[in-house]
């Protein structure tokens, strides 16, 4: 992770170099954050994310206690539009797009998961998908190619900002009233901040009380982070990156590193129920699903209890997973949760060694950790705090 922004060259800790270059996309916060005190960034959807502040346990914390802001500008929008839009979106997922907003996966010819956006019905035929880190947009217009649907695709003006914790309701009382304060749980609309143009959902990547500010011109960022950080003061709001921690207590899972267009959403825990094949709605890749479901899968994601001491680090690469001897899978995530004080993982398992209570070897670098197989999500299974 880059240490430092001077001279756009910043050193990382290890020694190398992370370029600052031209092509690689800045927010429209960038300048905020770095005067934050952002200490690292990373790539995702060809834009630089904040990664780091200060401390990822104390900002942590800071979640679950105050409110943070995050800039997740790099959550990119697909949008959708025209006489056809509803068909045309129906044709990537498997799941019913009926209601306003959804947690969906786009899925390829064979059952891939080529992307799991959160999907916003802004009109009756106006799309957007927020998009984890793939090219989606690539895919969607390739879909267009062959489609014969009358839609119009592109990539928006648009920017999020996550405003994430228990005091999220409050400051969003304050900048925009209790009628978007109260919005449910996946609900959006579109509305402005004194002539800044937004779409506000009840979403976020925490498993906490949380908004989504999409910021529609991204000549206006300045002036929206300075507006969210004024009115949050009172809050002890504090810019901070998204908590890995947080994320993975959730259940929720990072596209390109717990899964990808490789695995189906079967094969992944949790994203079975966004199969949704009981009606007879177009899908690429209904055929390829309702096989899979009748086969079964081989392999699950799955979550894991870790052993050892707390974990200070990320993972930099894949960790076998090994039962008497033999490799039989991979950890992608894992992470030390300060709350329920345990070692969290994601890991893919044969399907044979997927039952709770199932014990395997996650092969460290410092050595053996045992890894037992748990319910998801390690905290909250009821997901009653984001939906308070």
């Amino acid at each position: 992770m880059a240490t430092t922004v001077n001279d756009a060259v910043p050193r990382l800790n290890d020694g190398f170099t992370f370029y600052f270059a031209s092509w690689y996309k800045k927010s429209p916060y960038f300048a905020r954050t770095v005067e934050a005190g952002c200490t690292s960034w990373d790539l995702y959807n060809h834009m630089l994310i904040p990664t780091l502040y200060d401390d990822d346990v104390e900002e942590y914390w800071h979640l679950l206690e105050h409110v943070t802001l995050w800039d997740v500008a790099v959550e990119r929008q697909v949008e959708i539009t025209g006489p056809d839009a509803a068909r045309f979106t129906q044709l990537m997922t498997p799941r019913d797009l009926a209601a306003c907003c959804k947690y969906v996966v786009l899925c390829a010819p064979d059952g891939g998961i080529v992307n799991d956006p959160i999907l916003l019905r802004l009109g009756q035929d106006r799309f957007w998908l927020s998009l984890a880190d793939s090219d989606a947009l690539l895919y969607a217009l390739g879909v267009q190619a062959f489609a014969g649907l009358d839609v119009q695709i592109r990539e928006p003006d648009v920017s999020p900002l996550q405003v994430q914790g228990p005091k999220s309701r409050p400051l969003v009382r304050k900048l925009f009233g209790d009628a978007i304060a109260d919005l449910r749980y996946y609900r959006c609309v579109e509305t402005e901040l004194d002539g800044i143009p937004l779409v506000v959902s009840r979403t976020g990547w925490t498993g906490e009380v949380g908004y989504e500010l999409y910021l529609r011109d991204a000549a206006q960022g300045t002036e929206l982070w300075d507006r969210v950080m004024g009115a949050g003061e009172e809050f002890q709001i504090r810019a901070t990156a998204p908590s890995d921690q947080r994320r993975m207590e959730a259940g929720i899972f990072n596209y390109g590193n717990d899964m990808d267009v490789t695995n189906n959403p079967f094969e992944v825990t949790g994203l079975e129920r966004l199969v949704e094949l009981d009606n007879d709605h177009r899908i690429i890749a209904r055929a390829a699903l309702e096989r899979i479901a009748a086969e079964g899968v081989r392999r699950k994601l799955v979550g894991v209890r870790l052993g050892g001491e707390p974990l200070t680090m990320w993972l930099e690469d894949f960790w076998p997973v090994t039962t008497g001897g033999r490799e039989v899978g991979g950890l992608t995530s894992a992470a030390y949760s300060p709350r329920l004080k345990i070692n969290m993982g994601y890991a893919w398992l044969p399907v044979e060694l997927t039952a709770y209570g199932t014990t395997v070897l996650a092969m460290s670098p410092d050595g053996p950790l045992a890894a037992e197989v748990v319910p998801l999500p390690f905290w909250d299974r009821a997901k009653e705090i984001p939906k308070a």
